[in-house]
């Protein structure tokens, strides 16, 4: 699959999902550009704004295997990695699959869960692959994460450490919708059910080529060394105890080529890096002081650093 193909497929799939996702074009093309980087999606916002419903959309639109696991204090890793019990017809211990044997994976309210069992997504959200008692078994490909949280109501939650918010490639927030698009959302679902006329629009091979071809997106020198200052330039504020990570700098750039694709360009731009900064870096950076207004004054940093460092002119292109 040549990079030119790949604008065509993503907007039946962009076009697919807004059939029930009104007025957040910004946020489908996000979480598609984490889908083609490889990478997985942290949707945090308030009960009730579409979380759940945009994960369904998605995984309706492309023919792939989807799997929902509601995250509470009881769930084991078992339930999610698998467990070998013994068959007593067989005389033989049988792995049994967990979860995580999916294409598209749904974790709802994942800081629910215990960090025992938040911590059995590691390795599958890096490594395609799990490990149970000493045997390694590859994940199927793709392999998505959705992971929804809301950061309103803590109480017996158990937050994701630093370690594990690292592994999504972005964090993103649904927000409201305004007043036109409410009212559209209103008739679509008293006249009946939208999800219901969601259809396969992208197969799962249509996916993987999408995947690899991302990566034929060209990055000019100058756009990476861009993306390069940015990120030092987290690193080196008065009020950052944590900067962004090396881990960070490469799924930047990988975000960037998919981003680039989606918009049907074969070349990465500044501007793809300037509207990927706050998605991809925010729940990378560590304050020095734990403020209940950490979210904003993040926010708050990064535009001043998109603001500080001059983003180069030349061509882009190959």
């Amino acid at each position: 699959m040549q990079v030119q193909e790949i604008a065509p497929i993503t907007s039946r799939i962009r076009e697919n999902m807004e059939k029930v996702i009104v007025g957040k074009t910004d946020i489908i093309d996000q979480v598609l550009t984490a889908l083609l980087a490889g990478g997985h999606v942290l949707l945090e916002d308030v009960p009730g704004t579409g979380k759940t419903m945009l994960a369904k959309a998605l995984s309706k639109s492309i023919t792939a295997d989807f799997k929902r696991i509601q995250f509470t204090p009881d769930l084991l890793p078992s339930d999610l990695i698998g467990i070998n019990y013994y068959n007593q017809k067989e005389g033989e211990f049988v792995f049994r699959q967990g979860a995580l044997f999916t294409n598209i994976l749904l974790a709802d309210e994942i800081n629910r869960a215990t960090p025992r069992t938040q911590s059995s997504l590691l390795e599958s959200m890096e490594e395609k692959q799990i490990t149970v008692d000493g045997v390694t078994y590859t994940l199927d490909k793709p392999f998505f994460v959705i992971a929804t949280q809301n950061p309103v109501e803590t109480q017996g939650t158990f937050p994701l450490p630093e370690a594990q918010l690292d592994r999504f490639i972005m964090q993103l927030s649904m927000g409201y919708t305004n007043t036109e698009d409410s009212l559209t959302i209103l008739k679509r679902f008293v006249a009946g059910a939208p999800q219901e006329e969601i259809s396969e629009v992208c197969t799962k091979q249509e996916l993987l080529d999408m995947q690899a071809a991302c990566k034929q997106v060209f990055i000019h020198d100058s756009v990476a060394r861009y993306a390069i200052q940015i990120i030092e330039a987290t690193r080196s504020r008065e009020e950052v105890a944590l900067g962004v990570s090396p881990r960070g700098n490469i799924v930047f750039l990988r975000a960037a080529q998919a981003y680039a694709a989606i918009q049907g360009r074969t070349f990465v731009t500044p501007d793809d890096i300037k509207a990927l900064a706050l998605p991809v870096l925010r729940h990378r950076i560590i304050l020095r002081s734990n403020m209940r207004s950490r979210s904003t004054q993040i926010e708050s940093i990064i535009e001043d650093i998109l603001n500080t460092v001059k983003a180069p002119t030349e061509d882009f292109e190959r």
